[in-house]
C-alpha cells in the first residue's frame, strides 16, 4: 500500500515538474481608435481560454501564453473586429501589440448591391436593404433557402401541398409570383424553379441574402412587386475550407446531410475558386398513419463552384456554376411505380445555373462598365395522378398514366455603365444606366390531363437611375425602367424615387415610390397540379388576361445607437401597394379530371401593413433581433373562390399578423446558444369537399401558431492541425406547433395545408473547418 502511495507522489512529482519546465511569456499592448484609448475591449488568443479585458486606458496583459504561432483577437461592440498573427519560438522578442480599431456602427458598415444596382453601405442606401449572413443561417440550422428566409420581417415562407410540400415567399402579405428572386443579382430564378428552388439550394451555397421589401427595387424588372430577394453565393476571399455532418430526427423519419466548402487565392489576391457540395437524403413522414405521407422524401445532390480572375487592379471576371439533382415522391407510401400507388406525386429534377460577369473600371475609378450573362436549364421529369376508384376508369389509368415532363431555360444578357459626377450642384451623383434581355421558355406536359404550358416569355428593358448625395444628410435615388415584353403591347415604364434624410448621425429617414407590373404569363403556382375532391385541380389563363400594375409607397425611422457595451436599434416601416387589374383565380367548375381555375383580372387589390425591427448586441456577446409586421390585404370587389360559397375581398392564405425573433449568446469564444421562433397569425383558406369526414366545400380559419428552435454549439480546437471542431445539438420546432388536423386517404385535399413546415425535429452534427 505504501508502495503505491509512494509511486503515485512520484509520478505527480515528474508531472508537475515537466508542466513547470514548459515555457510560458507574458504579451502586453494598447487598444485604440481614432477617439483615443478603447477600454473594455476583448482581447484572447483564438481556440483557447486565455484573455483579457482592456483597462480605462486601453492597456491589456496575456499571461501564460505557450510558444508556437497564435491567432490574437481583439472585439468590442462599435468596432470592427481586429486579427493578428503572433508567433512565440526561441527567438521570440516580446513586443507591444496595438490594435487600431476603426468604428463599426452595428451592421451599418456593410456593403450591399441589391438596392441601388451598384455597391453601397447599408446606412448610406435610400432604400432599406436587410442581410442575413451565413452565420445566421448557420446559428438558425437553416438547411436550405427556404427556411433561411423566415427570419426576416415581411417575408413569410409557406408551404403549399401536403403532397409534394412546394414553397411560396409571401413578402409585405403578397403572393409568391409577387416576389422576384435573384441568384447573383440575376433573374434567373424562373416560375418553373420558384415551385421547388427555395427547398433545393442548401444554405451552403450562400453568403449572404439582401432582402428589399416593397417595390424599391423596380431597377430589376417584372416581378419585384412584393420585394427582392437576391442570394449571393459564396465567393473565394482566403484559404479554408470545412466538411460537415447532419442528423435529423423529424418525429421518426431521418433525415442525413453532408456538406462541405473550401476556397483557393493566390498570395497576389488577383484569382481565386470556390467550391460547395451538398448531399441531402430523408425518408417520407406519415403525421395522421393513413400511409400517405405530409414530408416527401427526398434525394438531393447539389454542388457548384465560383471563380475570379483579375488581369489588371481594374478589370474582374467572375464565373459560377451550381448543379442540382434531386428527386422527391410523396403520396402513398408504397416502393413500387408511381403510379400504381393510389395517390402520388414524383419529381426529379436537373438543374443546372450559372454566370459570367465582367467588371472593368475607367477613369480612376470614376467610371465602371459591367456586362454579363446568366442561364437557368431545368430538366424535371413528373408524375401527379390519383387512381380512380371505378374498374374501368383504372384500367385507363393504367394504360395511360399521367407522366409528364418539363424544360425549362432562362437566359439574361446585359449591359451597365456607371459614372460618378463628383460635383454635381454642390454635391456627387453616380448616374446608372443599361439594357438588359431576359428569355423564359416553358414547356410543361401532361398528355393524359390534356395539360400543356408551352410559353416563351421575352423582356427588352433598358433603365437610367440618379444617385445623388445632395448633402452629407440628404440623398435623392430616382431612376426609371422602360420594357418592351412581348404578351404586351407597347412599352412598360415604371418610374422610382427615393429619399434619405438624417436629422442625426445615427438616424435615417426613408421614402420611396415606385410603380411595377406583372406580365400574363404563367407563374410558379399556376404550374402546379393539386389533388382535390378525389382528382386533380389546375390553372389556365383567361384568353384576355392582361398586364397587371402596381404603384407602392412605404416610409421608414432607422436609429442605431453605440455605446461602450452596446448597441441597440429599431426600424419602423410603414408599406402600401395597390394593384391594379389584379390577377385572381375564379373557380369555372369541373371536367373530366378535377376542379378547374381561370386566372383572370379583377378591378384592383390594396395591401397595406406595418412592420417594426429592433435589434442590441451586448458586449459582442448576446445578440437579440426580432420584427413583426401587421397588414391588410383585401381586394377591391369580392372574388368567388368556390362554386357556391360566398365571395370574399379577403386574401386566403395571408394572415394580418406575423413576426419573428433570434437570440444568439456566446458567453465565451467555444460556446453559442442560439435560439429562435416564428409566429403566424390566423388566417383563412379554402378547404374543398372529397376527403374522409369532409363532406362539403368551405372556408376555414386557422388557430395562430409559434414555432421555436434551440441550437447549442461547442468548438474545440485542434490546434497542430490548424483546424477546429464544431459539435452541435438542438431542435426545431420544439413546441409541435405542426397541422393536426390533415386530410387523410387518397381523396385528401393536398392544399390544405398550413403551420410549420415540418413537426417537431431533433437534430445534432459536427463541422470540421479550417481558422
Amino acid at each position: 500500500m505504501y508502495s503505491k502511495y509512494l509511486v503515485t507522489v512520484l509520478a505527480a512529482l515528474l508531472i508537475a515538474s515537466s508542466l513547470s519546465a514548459q515555457e510560458t511569456f507574458a504579451i502586453s499592448g494598447e487598444v485604440v481608435s481614432d477617439s483615443g484609448p478603447v477600454s473594455f475591449a476583448t482581447v484572447y488568443i483564438a481556440n483557447s481560454q486565455l484573455g483579457a479585458i482592456t483597462d480605462s486606458d486601453g492597456q491589456f496583459t496575456l499571461d501564460n501564453i505557450p510558444k508556437g504561432t497564435h491567432q490574437v483577437v481583439c472585439k468590442v461592440v462599435g468596432y470592427k473586429t481586429q486579427f493578428q498573427t503572433l508567433t512565440i519560438d526561441d527567438s521570440y522578442n516580446p513586443e507591444a501589440l496595438i490594435f487600431n480599431l476603426i468604428e463599426n456602427t452595428s451592421k451599418l458598415d456593410e456593403v450591399v448591391i441589391t438596392g441601388t444596382r451598384t455597391a453601397k453601405k447599408i446606412i448610406n442606401s435610400p432604400i432599406i436593404v436587410d442581410v442575413i449572413s451565413s452565420q445566421v443561417l448557420v446559428n438558425n440550422q437553416s438547411i436550405s433557402l427556404s427556411e433561411g428566409l423566415k427570419f426576416q420581417p415581411g417575408l413569410r415562407i409557406e408551404t403549399d401541398c401536403q403532397t409534394c410540400n412546394y414553397t411560396q415567399l409571401r413578402m409585405n402579405g403578397l403572393q409568391g409570383g409577387y416576389s422576384q428572386i435573384l441568384i447573383n443579382s440575376r433573374p434567373i430564378f424562373s416560375p418553373l424553379t420558384g415551385l421547388y428552388g427555395m427547398e433545393q439550394l442548401p444554405t451552403n451555397m450562400i453568403e449572404r441574402i439582401e432582402v428589399v421589401r416593397g417595390g424599391g427595387s423596380a431597377l430589376y424588372g417584372t416581378g419585384a412587386i412584393g420585394g427582392t430577394v437576391n442570394i449571393i453565393t459564396k465567393i473565394p476571399q482566403e484559404n479554408n475550407y470545412s466538411v460537415g455532418y447532419l442528423r435529423q430526427n423529424i418525429s421518426g423519419a431521418a433525415e442525413d446531410i453532408w456538406t462541405g466548402n473550401g476556397s483557393l487565392v493566390n498570395s497576389q489576391k488577383d484569382m481565386g475558386i470556390s467550391f460547395f457540395v451538398n448531399r441531402r437524403n430523408r425518408e417520407w413522414f406519415d403525421a395522421n398513419g393513413d400511409n400517405f405521407s405530409e414530408l416527401p422524401s427526398i434525394e438531393n445532390l447539389s454542388f457548384g463552384t465560383s471563380a475570379f480572375f483579375m488581369p489588371s487592379q481594374q478589370k474582374k471576371i467572375d464565373i459560377s456554376l451550381s448543379y442540382i439533382n434531386e428527386y422527391r415522391y410523396g403520396g402513398e407510401m408504397i416502393d413500387t411505380p408511381a403510379h400504381l400507388a393510389q395517390q402520388a406525386e414524383e419529381r426529379t429534377h436537373k438543374v443546372l445555373v450559372g454566370n459570367v460577369n465582367y467588371e472593368a473600371k475607367l477613369q480612376n475609378g470614376n467610371s465602371a462598365i459591367n456586362g454579363y450573362i446568366a442561364a437557368q436549364y431545368t430538366d424535371r421529369d413528373h408524375y401527379t395522378g390519383i387512381r380512380p376508384d371505378e374498374i374501368s376508369l383504372d384500367a385507363d389509368h393504367l394504360a395511360n398514366p399521367p407522366y409528364g415532363t418539363s424544360f425549362n431555360l432562362t437566359l439574361q444578357g446585359g449591359l451597365q455603365f456607371d459614372h460618378n459626377f463628383k460635383n454635381f450642384l454642390g454635391g456627387s451623383n453616380l448616374v446608372t444606366t443599361g439594357i438588359e434581355y431576359v428569355q423564359d421558355d416553358i414547356l410543361d406536359e401532361i398528355e393524359a390531363y390534356n395539360f400543356k404550358v408551352d410559353q416563351t416569355t421575352q423582356n427588352l428593358g433598358s433603365f437610367l437611375q440618379s444617385d445623388w448625395e445632395v448633402s452629407d444628410r440628404f440623398n435623392l435615388l430616382s431612376g426609371i425602367r422602360v420594357d418592351q415584353h412581348n404578351f404586351i403591347d407597347g412599352l412598360i415604364a415604371s418610374p422610382r424615387i427615393s429619399a434619405l434624410y438624417r436629422p442625426i448621425s445615427n438616424m435615417q429617414l426613408r421614402v420611396t415610390y415606385g410603380t411595377g407590373f406583372r406580365a400574363p404569363q404563367a407563374f410558379d403556382a399556376d404550374l402546379h397540379i393539386a389533388f382535390a375532391g378525389g382528382g386533380v385541380s389546375r390553372v389556365i389563363l383567361a384568353d384576355e388576361l392582361e398586364r397587371e400594375r402596381s404603384r407602392s409607397l412605404s416610409g421608414s425611422v432607422n436609429y442605431d445607437k453605440a455605446s461602450d457595451r452596446m448597441i441597440y436599434g429599431f426600424t419602423v416601416e410603414g408599406f402600401y401597394t395597390y394593384l391594379k387589374d389584379a390577377f385572381v383565380l375564379q373557380a369555372i367548375g369541373q371536367d373530366e379530371f378535377g376542379e378547374v381555375f381561370q386566372k383572370e383580372n379583377g378591378n384592383g387589390a390594396t395591401v397595406a401593413g406595418m412592420t417594426f425591427e429592433a435589434r442590441a448586441n451586448f458586449d459582442e456577446k448576446l445578440q437579440v433581433d426580432a420584427g413583426l409586421t401587421v397588414q391588410k390585404s383585401e381586394f377591391d370587389h369580392p372574388v368567388v373562390n368556390i362554386d357556391g360559397l360566398e365571395a370574399t375581398t379577403e386574401f386566403l392564405r395571408t394572415p394580418n399578423l406575423y413576426g419573428y425573433s433570434m437570440i444568439s449568446w456566446t458567453p465565451t469564444p467555444q460556446w453559442n446558444i442560439s435560439l429562435n421562433s416564428t409566429y403566424t397569425g390566423p388566417m383563412r383558406l379554402i378547404h374543398f369537399a372529397g376527403a374522409q369526414k369532409r363532406s362539403e366545400d368551405g372556408y376555414v380559419t386557422t388557430q395562430d401558431f409559434l414555432e421555436t428552435g434551440l441550437r447549442i454549439s461547442y468548438t474545440l480546437p485542434i490546434n497542430k492541425l490548424h483546424n477546429k471542431l464544431e459539435l452541435f445539438l438542438g431542435g426545431k420546432n420544439l413546441s409541435n406547433a405542426y397541422q393536426a388536423n390533415f386530410d387523410s386517404g387518397k381523396n385528401r385535399d393536398s392544399n390544405f395545408v398550413y403551420g410549420p413546415s415540418a413537426p417537431r425535429t431533433i437534430y445534432a452534427g459536427l463541422t470540421i473547418k479550417s481558422w
